[in-house]
């Protein structure tokens, strides 16, 4: 894959916006088959440009008008807002007060530097294969709640770019949810609580949820991987000592006098409690957390309640939800297809059905997909007889891809679109399907409506 350097962002966006943007699909998604009238020309588009240049209420007659200015001004971010009471670009002329949201799909964004707490391998924006995991987890869980506990269908699942995930609900009712419906569907599938000072962030009533149930069924399936291979969270005193702080006294086998017991374990094996002297001497993470599990159940055969053992895996492991981008009409979220300005991967929808399998560092970034247009180029013309001289000096002149009408990326005729011949193509398929999807469901949604009527 091609090396990104986002100095070469200025070279590369034009490129973008038009052989490689899905103007297409995208048009159509968020159209809505024309929902409402003027539904289009009533989104916000929000578009930060080069030196951070943040330019807001951006609006648009038509998804041809949107291409055009893309193609125009080239953003290096475009993130998406509410359908407005007016157009966004007028709002300046709008009376006070009058300027409202109206509606907008129900988004949640699910970032890694929430989870720094409980993550060893990397820290702040960074990720690697060990905890992506984690965004496996929550997609996992968030997707199956929405819809078998929530009862939406349309759901689009994006990569940021970068270091988390997107989600956009779309079914037709959902858009139209209040503030205060949000916000308890945010309520609802949120279980961490807390901030940094707070130790137990989670603690569960009885009896326990069927949401929580079926979370931790989730949960279950990765915690190996994730908890105790992956962040070997039981590996040393320092780190079991975390884990040892949320679970009660009575798994533990201390009593009340014994403080810091995670450490009193690692340094005195006499302490009157067979847990205490057994725990240390396990050879890993897996054992250590096997012999914790067996103590929980063997309190629960005792008669005391409670499932601490699900605490730990669900503090560990559970969705940490930006509530704040859920819960408001006005917030704004990173566009589908954008390139991230950092790493230039492109923010692709997410396969479901292959979501273990996916890998953020295997998404194309901008420079691999202008380099594979580039090869894709030079076959046809080699097929034709062989690329020209001039074009293999124009290109070796500007020291990669530039602008302009000379540049040979931009020179050939945009139409059909490029990136079926790019590695963005198979999301972009994905994309496609989702719209349809929802196009299928607004024409069975027509016809039933039609056949209630008895216009036959």
């Amino acid at each position: 894959m091609a090396r990104f350097e986002p100095a070469a962002l200025p070279e590369l966006l034009p490129v973008f916006y038009r052989r490689l943007f899905p103007h297409g699909p995208y048009g159509r998604w968020l159209s809505y088959g024309g929902v409402v009238k003027n539904y289009f020309q009533l989104r916000e588009f929000s578009f930060t440009l080069r030196d951070d240049v943040y330019l807001r209420f951006q609006s648009f007659g038509s998804p041809q008008e949107l291409e055009r200015e893309l193609q125009k001004i080239n953003p290096y971010k475009i993130d998406i807002g509410a359908v407005y009471s007016h157009r966004p670009n007028q709002h300046n002329t709008v009376h006070l007060g009058a300027f409202q949201p109206q509606e907008k799909e129900l988004v949640f964004d699910i970032d890694m530097t929430d989870y720094d707490d409980v993550r060893t391998c990397c820290s702040s924006a960074d990720i690697c294969s060990k905890c992506w995991t984690l965004m496996t987890i929550a997609v996992r869980i968030i997707d199956r709640a929405l819809v078998e506990d929530l009862g939406v269908r349309h759901r689009l699942w994006v990569y940021s770019g970068r270091r988390g995930v997107h989600c956009w609900v779309c079914d037709d009712a959902v858009r139209k949810w209040s503030p205060a419906l949000r916000a308890a569907a945010v309520e609802y599938l949120s279980l961490v609580k807390g901030g940094a000072d707070t130790v137990k962030k989670v603690t569960l009533s009885q009896p326990v949820h069927p949401f929580i149930r079926r979370s931790v069924a989730v949960v279950e399936k990765y915690f190996e991987e994730f908890a105790l291979l992956g962040q070997d969270v039981l590996g040393s005193p320092e780190k079991w000592a975390k884990v040892l702080a949320l679970l009660p006294e009575g798994i533990l086998g201390f009593g009340a006098e014994n403080e810091n017991m995670g450490f009193k374990w690692a340094k005195n094996e006499n302490t009157g409690s067979k847990y205490g002297a057994e725990f240390p001497r396990k050879k890993d993470s897996v054992q250590r957390w096997e012999l914790l599990r067996a103590r929980a159940e063997r309190e629960r055969e005792r008669g005391r309640a409670g499932w601490p053992e699900w605490e730990v895996m669900l503090q560990l492991c559970f969705p940490r939800l930006d509530v704040n981008v859920s819960k408001g009409l006005g917030h704004l979220l990173k566009s589908p297809f954008s390139v991230h300005p950092k790493t230039g991967r492109i923010s692709v929808p997410l396969d479901l059905q292959r979501l273990d399998q996916f890998d953020p560092f295997a998404v194309p970034t901008i420079s691999s997909l202008c380099q594979e247009l580039d090869a894709a180029g030079s076959d046809g013309e080699q097929e034709d007889g062989g690329e020209t001289e001039p074009k293999r000096r124009t290109r070796g002149e500007r020291g990669g891809f530039g602008v302009g009408d000379g540049h040979p990326l931009l020179a050939l005729p945009p139409n059909p679109p490029d990136y079926r011949k790019t590695s963005l193509a198979p999301y972009v398929r994905l994309f496609e399907r989702f719209v349809e999807g929802l196009e299928s469901a607004r024409r069975g949604e027509r016809i039933r409506r039609s056949d209630l009527q008895g216009d036959f």
